[in-house]
């Protein structure tokens, strides 16, 4: 089977390799890399981090995204995870830094190559309609808030936001009734059950699910442990947490998730067409797949 190529929207890194702390050559080299798994193109997402570091590390990205050759995954621009969450729902985000999603606050950071920006909607002081003026996509994420007026999509739907609830509204719920609405998930086996996946594919509409890894910098390198997000994180070799056991995000890519859930029969081949009608984007290139969802060769450019 052909297939376009992968587009991952929401990875911290992997190779060793972290966006919040990454140089150019650094980047550029994880950029090369990953289109060996099949991911012709990503948006660098940035965690929670000081304002000083966090346009440090745009620039950083767009210095990289500026020197790509066509056998790298293209840089699809920024997703910014970090600074306007909710400190209830921080998961391993270092509330410190947490600041209210307004317009004055996000213009403290605001790059035209951030084309991603997870927030708490229950905090929005204007932000969200501010950002769908200027084209960013919003999603609801380390969150508590139901209403999602002006988010087109939820950041790995169930983790860091407010569960299903029978009584009122809650995040998960609202993102799951709402056709309209994008929904991240990260289908690794350790952030999501089977048996959710199954509710999620069940309800909503095929042509909005976002796979996602949400990968971080010790996916796919010798490291066991590392430093992210102000926060020391374990790799035990199945999942990646803190001391405390908090999930600090996933060590697999998505071909990894792809053949996951096709051995769980639970993929779709439609997943891969959404991130290109999600961002309206167009890559050069191809994946063939075995019967059981192996990569068998990667064209890129």
């Amino acid at each position: 089977m052909k297939t376009r190529l992968l587009i991952d929207q929401h990875c911290h890194g992997a190779f060793g390799v972290d966006f919040n702390k990454a140089d150019v050559d650094e980047i550029l080299y994880l950029t090369k890399e990953i289109t060996k798994y099949g991911i012709g193109g990503i948006y660098p997402t940035l965690v929670t981090d000081n304002i000083i570091n966090i346009k440090h590390q745009i620039e950083i990205i767009k210095q990289a995204a500026s020197k790509q050759t066509d056998d790298m995954a293209k840089i699809l621009g920024i997703h910014l995870e970090g600074i306007f969450m909710n400190a209830e729902k921080r998961g391993i985000h270092n509330p410190r830094y947490f600041l209210k999603p307004s317009i004055e606050n996000y213009k403290t950071v605001e790059d035209p190559f951030i084309k991603i920006l997870t927030l708490a909607p229950e905090f929005d002081d204007g932000l969200i309609r501010y950002l769908w003026n200027k084209g960013v996509v919003v999603q609801a994420g380390h969150c508590i808030g139901g209403h999602l007026t002006g988010c087109r999509g939820v950041t790995h739907l169930f983790n860091a936001m407010s569960g299903i609830s029978h009584r009122g509204v809650s995040t998960a719920l609202s993102a799951l009734v709402n056709d309209s609405i994008y929904t991240e998930i990260i289908a690794d086996g350790i952030h999501v059950s089977d048996d959710a996946l199954k509710l999620v594919f069940k309800q909503k509409p095929a042509d909005k699910v976002i796979l996602i890894s949400d990968s971080l910098p010790i996916t796919k390198s010798n490291l066991t442990e590392m430093v992210f997000s102000d926060e020391k994180v374990y790799y035990d070799g199945v999942r990646a947490t803190s001391k405390e056991g908090t999930l600090a995000g996933s060590t697999a890519l998505l071909p990894d998730i792809i053949k996951r859930l096709h051995s769980v029969r639970l993929f779709n081949p439609q997943f891969i067409e959404n991130p290109y009608l999600y961002h309206r984007v167009n890559l050069n290139g191809y994946i063939e797949w075995d019967e059981h969802w192996n990569i068998e060769k990667v064209q890129v450019g």
